[in-house]
């Protein structure tokens, strides 16, 4: 799922509309709090900045992508406060708004009818094997050289034709690809060590690399905006958007939520979901506070605030990279004092909000 935001103002280096969009979470398992850390931050950008806030699922991954998972993502973002604009729900100009009803407009992606005249794209027919003129560096995916000559038009071509295939971005084998990154600055990646990634696969059907860029540039996405665990796919995106002739977003890779051992957060060690979180009591507008308070800040003497105010002072030169603990007493304190502002027949409705934003049992 993709949730974020289209926003009208000139982008800072160029002159379509800017449109800030990059909360990525697939409908698989539990809504996670690190759904709601990301799109806090693109849902901020967007209503800072005037725009909308939008919601695209992203089921490409058809063997894991529930409905009950769709929908479980969709209450928990309502529960929090974090309504959309646009999306599968409620409609809009970029529909459909689920990766799974857009299947022609992938396939009618000049992919194949590009390969060879000068786009870093080719037709790749079964799975590669290590080549007899040379290694993969350190495992690389990369394809075979007569392959390779086939894609551009060269050479003999299989005698089974029709057998089934994939489509790969053929990344180049030698320099850099080069990431100019929001908070990070420019980020170097060696292209030796970058795989040739599928797009299509042998039923047609797009990854999720496909998909993503595609449908942030139809939907005129301008700024990208997620999880750091991103950053090593982001080239196999840069080459994508250069294949196609398109450009680039701006990228924006937040930093990702800690344990206090400063391990990634994972069920583990910390409750994930946010559905925990609604039924252990916790106000929504807490949540979201304390979830604003990773990796930004918006002084240095308060950490109580409301989703207003962070809009309202809202910079990306507030962001920290130093991998923001997730302290579940810190939330819980948090939460108390929320609790404690209000009056009873404030406490009672918001009890009542939790209540209804909970599923009904299957028992």
């Amino acid at each position: 799922m993709t949730v974020g935001g289209r926003q009208v103002q000139s982008r800072h280096h160029g002159a379509r509309e800017a449109s800030p969009r990059a909360h990525r979470a697939q409908p698989h398992g539990d809504p996670h709090v690190g759904t709601a850390y990301v799109a806090l931050f693109n849902y901020v950008f967007a209503r800072k900045h005037g725009g909308k806030f939008i919601l695209r699922i992203e089921d490409t991954d058809r063997s894991r992508s529930t409905l009950e998972s769709e929908a479980a993502i969709m209450r928990a973002l309502r529960w929090l406060g974090l309504s959309w604009d646009e999306g599968p729900d409620v409609g809009g100009p970029y529909g459909p708004y689920r990766q799974s009803e857009r299947a022609a407009i992938y396939a009618s992606t000049p992919i194949s009818s590009r390969a060879g005249r000068g786009v870093p794209l080719l037709l790749h027919a079964g799975a590669p094997r290590r080549g007899a003129q040379g290694a993969w560096p350190q495992g690389a995916h990369r394809l075979r050289p007569q392959l390779s000559r086939l894609a551009a038009g060269r050479g003999r071509r299989p005698a089974r034709r029709r057998r089934a295939h994939v489509v790969r971005l053929k990344m180049p084998i030698g320099g850099e690809t080069l990431l100019e990154d929001r908070l990070r600055g420019t980020v170097r990646f060696d292209n030796a060590q970058i795989d040739d990634q599928v797009l299509l696969k042998s039923d047609g059907f797009p990854t999720y690399h496909l998909a993503n860029v595609v449908d942030d540039h139809l939907m005129g996405v301008s700024h990208v905006i997620r999880a750091e665990e991103w950053i090593s796919s982001t080239p196999k995106h840069v080459g994508l958007y250069r294949a196609f002739g398109w450009e680039e977003p701006t990228w924006i890779h937040m930093p990702l939520l800690r344990n206090p051992d400063k391990s990634k957060i994972s069920k583990r060690k910390n409750p994930v979901s946010l559905d925990y979180y609604r039924d252990a009591g916790y106000l929504p507008e807490a949540l979201l506070n304390y979830l604003g308070t990773m990796g930004w800040s918006l002084s240095a003497d308060r950490d109580k605030f409301g989703l207003d105010e962070m809009i309202e002072a809202f910079s990306w030169d507030r962001i920290s990279l130093g991998g923001p603990v997730f302290d579940l007493a810190k939330l819980t304190d948090l939460n108390g004092q929320y609790i404690r502002d209000l009056a009873p027949a404030e406490l009672v409705a918001a009890c009542a909000r939790g209540a209804s934003a909970t599923p009904p049992s299957r028992g």
